[in-house]
């Protein structure tokens, strides 16, 4: 008998070019491949939507006006926490936590969500961001899977959301934009278009599907069952078309609000803030999407007007403050704010309802930083507060600040309380210790 590697086959030798010709396709969208069934039934609770929103402002905040010096629930608030009071039993605040692996200063705000480790090294390739996760499996539900926002984000270099194949997501920065998207109903000529879009869309996907299938007989065990994940992939997008269509045909939400106006120039960063808020808030409301991520991209914003501070300094520049106190002083003013506006938040979903619930009860919002401390670009030690969802609130969980615990856990938390079976995202190591659910 010959040796395995004396084997001759007799199979007629499919060429690369054919391959390409027939299942490109396959290999432009990889996302495809990463899609899991989008139409399981919903969950149980359904009556009752769970939604997330993450948060990252990639200049983080002074660390030493955040982190409280007392953990459990009876510690003593830091000057910016003071600011939160009046929701002190509606969030929790961490210390001592970190992404394991994720470092590279600036470079790691596009893995607040995703925890892919060393985003900085050559050949770094992204990994789906957790807003993404939740949108895979119960995106069809709503009529927007999900929403990506930013402020003063640097086009095509950073967001909080990226696919399942690693590909990024571009932010929408025009509240006036998200605006006309989840409210203002196109006229009929309108909708007729994106109508014919998606019909072209799956007639494009049944061609290339017909063209792959031919292909099976010239191909190996292998390559077939790549290819049998290829059609599954384009069954659920399919699905997902569909799903498409019936939304293009009904009405859009009718809200009291008007379109936002949006500020001209990225000076008016609080403004730009405070409209992205109000956006995901009424996403929520009307429950056009359950999923949003909102990068807040500082390190791109100038000199920002602030009322009653005097800023002098670019953001970035204020960051690397070198203990200054002036440039701490400009600093606590921007924090502040971000703290004031958060509290607002915080009130606005509390005084919005849903069944039994206020919208605070049923939305977890993730806010923090993928640096610990701007000034030395460390990635450890990352201030995160988690508030809402359904948790029991009102502490401050401490770890260890210096061998930290994996903020992924809390991914996990997230994503079990949308009713989600899963006991894994990216560098969990379980759940998050000392986090409860409510009833």
């Amino acid at each position: 008998m010959n040796p395995p590697s004396s084997f001759i086959s007799t199979r007629r030798c499919l060429s690369r070019r054919s391959f390409l010709h027939g299942a490109g396709i396959a290999l432009s969208l990889p996302l495809l491949e990463a899609m899991q069934p989008a139409f399981a039934k919903e969950k149980s609770g359904a009556a009752k939507p769970r939604r997330m929103l993450g948060i990252c402002n990639n200049l983080g905040l002074v660390p030493d006006n955040f982190f409280p010096q007392s953990a459990g629930r009876d510690y003593t608030p830091s000057p910016y926490l003071q600011l939160l009071q009046a929701h002190r039993n509606d969030f929790t605040v961490f210390s001592g936590v970190s992404h394991p692996d994720v470092d590279g200063g600036h470079p790691a705000d596009n893995c607040f969500l995703t925890a892919a480790p060393h985003p900085g090294s050559g050949g770094f390739r992204n990994t789906i961001s957790l807003d993404q996760y939740v949108a895979e499996r119960i995106g069809y539900l709503t009529r927007f899977p999900s929403l990506t926002l930013g402020v003063n984000v640097s086009q095509g270099q950073r967001s909080l959301s990226w696919t399942g194949s690693g590909v990024l997501i571009p932010c929408e920065e025009k509240a006036s934009e998200v605006f006309k998207k989840l409210f203002v109903q196109g006229t009929k000529a309108e909708v007729e278009t994106q109508m014919r879009k998606l019909e072209l869309g799956q007639s494009i996907l049944d061609a290339v599907a017909d063209q792959a299938k031919s292909l099976q007989c010239d191909i190996g065990a292998h390559d077939r069952d790549r290819l049998d994940q290829y059609f599954t992939s384009v069954r659920d997008l399919e699905q997902r078309m569909k799903m498409s269509r019936e939304w293009e045909r009904k009405p859009r939400p009718v809200v009291k609000a008007t379109m936002p106006l949006d500020p001209a120039s990225p000076r008016e960063y609080m403004d730009k803030v405070k409209l992205m808020y109000d956006m995901a808030r009424m996403a929520f409301e009307t429950d056009s999407t359950r999923s949003i991520s909102l990068m807040l991209d500082s390190v791109n914003s100038p000199v920002i007007d602030i009322k009653d501070a005097q800023i002098t300094e670019g953001y970035h520049n204020l960051s690397h403050h070198g203990k200054s106190a002036t440039k701490l002083a400009q600093l606590k003013a921007i924090d502040e704010w971000h703290m004031k506006l958060l509290a607002h938040l915080f009130t606005d979903l509390k005084a919005a309802h849903e069944g039994g619930d206020t919208l605070l009860d049923r939305t977890m919002i993730l806010y923090g930083s993928n640096l610990g401390n701007a000034n030395t670009h460390v990635t450890t030690n990352l201030p995160a507060l988690f508030a809402g969802g359904g948790f029991k609130h009102g502490q401050h969980l401490a770890f260890n600040t210096q061998h930290n615990y994996p903020l992924p856990n809390l991914f996990v938390s997230m994503l079990q309380r949308m009713g989600l079976e899963t006991d894994k995202f990216a560098s969990s190591t379980g759940t998050m210790t000392g986090l409860e659910m409510t009833a």
